[in-house]
């Protein structure tokens, strides 16, 4: 029985940890985005103010300096490996300009635009 019980609270462990996450249980927005010879693209994201943001970042050049994303607003300093997508998660809490960009003072760059 407590067997039982233990491998029923690990399996709804992911389910709260995600709860809590997003505590409204919004689904929010999931951006594709690729790091290029250009930099970042797509340079301007829309997002939604107080809903949950997913970008997926592949890094795809060795050949610039954005092998990091930085979001200052937000507390995002996150390393793009080369060749891997990789998630960045986050909720914008203010309406405006989110400026993003590499971590050698955004050289390279763009803008989340929060509604």
């Amino acid at each position: 029985m407590k067997l039982q019980a233990i491998a029923v609270a690990l399996l709804l462990l992911p389910v709260a940890a995600a709860s809590l996450a997003n505590p409204k249980g919004k689904a929010g927005k999931t951006v594709e985005m690729s790091v290029t010879d250009k930099g970042f693209e797509p340079a301007v994201v829309e997002v939604k103010r107080g809903e949950p943001v997913t970008l997926i970042i592949t890094r795809k050049t060795d050949k610039t300096c954005a092998t990091d994303i930085v979001i200052d607003e937000v507390g995002v300093k996150q390393p793009l490996p080369l060749n891997t997508p990789t998630k960045v998660t986050f909720t914008p809490t203010k309406s405006g300009e989110l400026k993003y960009g590499c971590a050698m003072g955004k050289m390279l760059g763009g803008v989340l635009k929060v509604q």
